[in-house]
Order: C-alpha cells, then sequence, then structure tokens
C-alpha cells in the first residue's frame, strides 16, 4: 500500500514538472486524462500479470472509452511516465517504456508483425516523443533522445538522437537538458536544409556563368521575375525558420 501511495504522489508530480498549465493537485486528479490512462494502465498491467487478462483488456478498454488513449495491458511502463494532451495515443502489447518519459498527442507505438513475439518499440529513459510521431516494430530509442512530430521512426535510434522526417532520420546526436527537450520548435528541419544547400549551389552556378559569359563578351538579359521569386521563397522559409 505504502508503495502504491508513493507511486501515486510520483505521478502527479510529474504532471507539475512537465506541464507548467497544471496548477492544483484536484485539477491535475480530475482533468489529465493521461494520469487517468496511465492509473487505469498500472492496474490491468498488474491484472495481465496475474493471468487475469481478460480482465485487463477490459479495464484497457473502459480507459480507452474515457480518455481516448489505448494502452494494452501487456504494454510495460516505467516511472514518472508523462501523457500531455493524450488523445489519440496508441501503445502496443509488447512495448515497453523507460523512466521520465513524455508523448504527446498521436503518438503510436505499433507493430509490423504478427509474431506473437516481441513486435512493439522499447523506448528508453529521458525520451520525448512529439505529436503525431510513429514507431513501428521491435525497434530501440535510446536514452535521451528526441522524435520530432509527425516522424515515422522504424529503425532503432542511438542514444542522445533527435530524429525527424519520414522515414525518420537521425539530424542531431548529444545529450540535452529537460527544457531543451522541450523545445520542439527548435528541432532540424532536413527539407529546409536540403533547399538551403540547393540555393546555395544554384548561386554559386549563376556566379560562375555569369563570370564566364563575360570573359566570352556574352550579355545575357536578367530575369527580374525568377529573382523576385527566389526572393519570395527565401523569405517565406526566414520567417517559418527554415533558411
Amino acid at each position: 500500500m505504502r508503495k502504491l501511495i508513493r507511486t501515486l504522489k510520483e505521478d502527479i508530480q510529474t504532471v507539475f514538472e512537465k506541464d507548467p498549465a497544471a496548477r492544483s493537485v484536484l485539477e491535475v486528479l480530475f482533468c489529465y486524462p493521461g494520469l487517468h490512462a496511465l492509473w487505469a494502465h498500472r492496474v490491468a498491467h498488474f491484472l495481465w500479470q496475474h493471468r487475469l487478462r481478460l480482465l485487463g483488456r477490459l479495464l484497457s478498454h473502459v480507459a480507452r472509452f474515457l480518455t481516448g488513449i489505448e494502452i494494452h495491458p501487456g504494454a510495460t511502463i516505467g516511472r514518472r511516465f508523462f501523457i500531455d494532451h493524450g488523445a489519440g495515443i496508441v501503445i502496443g502489447e509488447t512495448a515497453e517504456v523507460g523512466d521520465d518519459v513524455l508523448i504527446y498527442q498521436g503518438v503510436s507505438l505499433a507493430g509490423t508483425s504478427l509474431n506473437k513475439g516481441k513486435r512493439h518499440p522499447t523506448v528508453g529513459n529521458n525520451v520525448v516523443i512529439g505529436a503525431g510521431a510513429t514507431a513501428l516494430g521491435a525497434i530501440n530509442l535510446g536514452d535521451g533522445c528526441r522524435v520530432g512530430a509527425g516522424a515515422v521512426v522504424v529503425r532503432s535510434v542511438p542514444p542522445g538522437s533527435t530524429v525527424v522526417g519520414i522515414p525518420g532520420r537521425v539530424v542531431a546526436d548529444r545529450p540535452r537538458t529537460l527544457a531543451e527537450h522541450l523545445e520542439h520548435g527548435q528541432l532540424p528541419d532536413p527539407v529546409a536544409e536540403a533547399i538551403r544547400l540547393m540555393l546555395r549551389g544554384q548561386d554559386r552556378l549563376e556566379e560562375r556563368l555569369k563570370r564566364l559569359e563575360e570573359a566570352a563578351g556574352i550579355t545575357t538579359p536578367v530575369d527580374y521575375s525568377a529573382l523576385a521569386e527566389k526572393k519570395e521563397i527565401v523569405r517565406e522559409f526566414n520567417e517559418g525558420g527554415g533558411i
């Protein structure tokens, strides 16, 4: 009983640590479906481990109906786990989630096999998974990694990495503080990076071509409309933080 009370208090404290919108214990108790889903899962997982699997599935089904969060009772979830804005989350039967993990709405830890064995992701400690991200198969998300919003991860990710895109690509590899983990707006954009490199290459080619034409005495009229369109593209990316 003491262990249960200690776990419940820890779960509540985790909400305050990871969500600045939390204002009181009563608000957390009554207005956080992610916490309700987690507590229901802890009971359902206990039933599952003690061979009361139908009861575990029924409880998880009720929790899904009430919270919009589907966690299979066979999944293993560690301490200080927090679901922020939890609608649409799916965590499969053989998924394993470590300690101090934060996930946002629409995340799926899904399987890709019909085998009865391990077929869902293993998530390490101190991992943050952004909104709408999906991890597929029996892969590993290493300790301290970040998965960007909307990413689809199909391969294992080393510790401390940042993964973005479809399919997920590692774009950074270093340890981060909790504050840095929450800065989803600061994640790298590989598409913008590719466009930036293309524009730089085009500028260099145009400069070389201009010098060759001047050396050959060739005069080429300037395409001002194309220059205006290019400047507009650069301006839009700069405003969005891309280039």
